[in-house]
């Protein structure tokens, strides 16, 4: 008789980045076993976090700080895209942005709409499969936040409280350049379980994201990894290439930082474009090479996320969760 065996692999995240690989590997050493006809293989995950927060956002398992020490890298571009990497990767996300004096973000997902309220409480956005969250939906056009510290601090507590989140595996917080108030505010009130450094190649933009690196260890939060935006461009008539902000430097500074390098991406107007239009790269050309470096980032991210917890849970004393970000 036929002897059908099914079963689930339970992975940390969905987003795991050798999820194919393991997934063959599990069927195939099950199809071995003798008197098995067929197999069936079920990936589930169940993402965790080890990081305590209060009452402030205890639906989000994971908040990700996306940072940069300089602006113009492409921070908030890199943000956006890799929130809509891991929706697609069948993960929960929410994509609060924290650059209050340039929130792009709502132009970059074409989220221009009113943002709703369920019992006096305000209801995000959904755009390409995330929860969005902006004070750039509360701006007229054109109007600039002329916000101080208290004010900053204010916003972000009232959004973590205020807002319907919902579950979310993953909140990706897209902050602004430098290592000023909002990030500060953002590491005590709503501690992230790790950081994203968006850099340029060039050595200017390398000697900024070097001091949010130290900016994010002094407040005890782990570095998930570095980025490389506009790592060169290739030209779409005669596909030559061209290191116009240098290139590979990202992967350097990390080794020295002893930080993991997450990936390098190229320059591509279709990048501006989408981001533009509201369509990013990864929902208009889901298929391109840009798109499958960004995929390949969140996949990597999502892993290192996911080693992180690991390490908490492995360092926190008769299980309780390490508090990151507070005063010790």
């Amino acid at each position: 008789c036929d002897t059908s065996v099914s079963f689930d692999v339970e992975l940390t995240t969905p987003a795991c980045p050798v999820k194919k690989e393991l997934e063959a590997e599990a069927r195939k050493a099950v199809q071995a076993l003798p008197g098995v006809e067929t197999v069936s293989v079920n990936m589930t995950s169940r993402v965790t976090s080890t990081v305590s927060r209060d009452e402030l956002l205890s639906g989000v398992k994971n908040i990700i700080a996306v940072g940069s020490g300089k602006g113009g890298v492409g921070k908030s571009t890199v943000a956006v895209n890799l929130a809509v990497a891991l929706a697609r990767e069948g993960a929960r996300v929410g994509l609060f942005d924290l650059d209050v004096w340039g929130p792009n973000v709502p132009t970059m997902m074409g989220a221009r709409g009113q943002v709703g309220v369920v019992d006096g409480k305000m209801q995000p956005p959904v755009r390409h499969g995330v929860n969005v969250m902006s004070v750039g939906f509360f701006l007229k056009e054109g109007q600039a936040v002329n916000w101080r510290g208290p004010m900053v601090h204010h916003y972000i507590r009232q959004m973590s409280t205020d807002v319907l989140w919902g579950e979310l595996d993953y909140l990706i917080c897209d902050l602004p350049p430098g290592t000023g108030d909002v990030a500060l505010s953002m590491c005590q009130l709503i501690p992230p379980t790790g950081a994203v450094i968006v850099t340029t190649p060039q050595d200017v933009a390398l000697e900024d994201a070097a001091k949010a690196v130290s900016m994010f260890r002094t407040v005890r939060v782990p570095i998930l990894g570095m980025v490389e935006n506009m790592s060169f461009f290739e030209c779409p008539h005669c596909e030559k290439r061209t290191d116009i902000f240098s290139s590979g430097g990202a992967a350097k500074a990390a080794e020295k930082l002893e930080i993991p390098f997450l990936g390098g991406i190229p320059l591509n107007v279709d990048v501006r474009i989408g981001g533009d239009s509201g369509e990013p790269i990864m929902v208009a050309q889901p298929d391109s090479v840009v798109s499958n470096r960004i995929g390949d980032i969140a996949r990597t991210l999502a892993a290192r996320v996911s080693v992180t917890n690991a390490l908490l849970e492995e360092e926190s004393q008769l299980g309780k969760p390490v508090v990151w970000g507070k005063p010790e």
